[in-house]
């Protein structure tokens, strides 16, 4: 069994090459060739363990991955993971792989997926509301498909978010933001990635053309308001997922479907339809377009194939013995 470690993965995994393969991923979902069962999750005091197992034909790749969320984490991530690749025909044990560094770079490479089919070409002020690791993916990953010029980073903690925009500044064009409400206001992109209870994105907060991604996830929150949900062209990875009950599905969208703001047929799109041409994207420069991510097996499969291809090429990574 080959073992891979954070720092690894993240040398090896070139994001170009991950948003692409992430499109033949959520065409697959979308297509139905893909075999990936919802999360279920199991329930600790203090926070979860879920599983997420898929099969991905066009990564070629067998996987489960283990995603502990405990929100009160001080000093560690809030996401751990870890994920196992099966050999898909025999099913031996093939590798291990620091699912935490997986996760972040296949969610930002996701969002920047849906930024590539939704935002308008021309977007180049990017809102980053949040400070953790997906901030950071976020950052990186949705400035490779679109020309930004200006990224703004916003935090409950404005002191966080000075440190971050320092971080960054070096190879991004990064600023912090005194507020949510600030960053928003002149963003053609924003990437919601907060543990909020109360919404973050707020519609009066928002100007016409942009593309919202949320990913956020927070059983007793959300990051987007009624507003912005009920006018925005709705996108998901995959309808099912995100209106599964807890712990697959997203508030975002079952609080507002429950309380008859939108109906379920207001999900317009999965990002697989889109690349596969079976639905639509943006119609119009003004329109407001919203990508909700509840996270998908698929990705994390995409995401395995391009590092254990890497690392057995170049010769990365130790193999040991079970």
């Amino acid at each position: 069994m080959l073992v891979l470690t954070g720092a690894e993965i993240e040398a090896l995994l070139d994001l170009d090459a991950l948003i692409d393969a992430l499109a033949a991923a959520m065409a697959d979902l979308s297509a139905g060739r893909a075999s990936v069962p919802q999360r279920i999750a199991a329930l600790a005091p203090d926070g979860l363990l879920g599983a997420m197992p898929g099969y991905v034909p066009s990564s070629g790749v067998l996987m489960s991955k283990l995603v502990t969320l405990f929100p009160g984490n001080v000093g560690l991530p809030t996401h751990q993971a870890v994920i196992v690749a099966f050999d898909p025909a025999t099913g031996a044990p093939a590798a291990l792989l620091d699912g935490t560094s997986v996760t972040a770079l296949r969610t930002g490479a996701g969002s920047a997926l849906s930024a590539r089919l939704l935002a308008r070409p021309e977007a180049e002020t990017l809102a980053i509301l949040g400070t953790g690791v997906q901030a950071r993916s976020h950052a990186r990953a949705v400035s490779r498909v679109r020309p930004i010029r200006r990224i703004r980073i916003a935090s409950r903690d404005p002191a966080r978010a000075a440190a971050l925009s320092a971080e960054l500044s070096a190879t991004l064009p990064v600023e912090p933001a005194e507020s949510y409400q600030d960053a928003l206001a002149d963003a053609d992109i924003v990437c919601a990635t907060t543990h909020a209870t109360e919404p973050v994105v707020r519609r009066e907060w928002l100007r016409s053309g942009v593309h919202v991604t949320s990913v956020g996830y927070n059983p007793e929150g959300r990051e987007l308001d009624d507003a912005t949900v009920a006018e925005g062209l709705v996108c998901v990875e995959s309808r099912s997922a995100v209106l599964a009950p807890f712990p697959a599905g997203s508030n975002d969208l079952l609080e507002p479907i429950r309380d008859g703001i939108i109906g379920v047929d207001h999900i317009h799109a999965e990002l697989g339809e889109l690349v596969l041409g079976m639905r639509p994207g943006r119609t119009a420069p003004e329109q407001i377009t919203v990508y909700k991510s509840v996270g998908v097996a698929v990705q994390d499969a995409a995401a395995t194939a391009l590092v254990l291809g890497a690392a057995r090429a170049r010769g990365v990574g130790r193999e040991i013995a079970l």
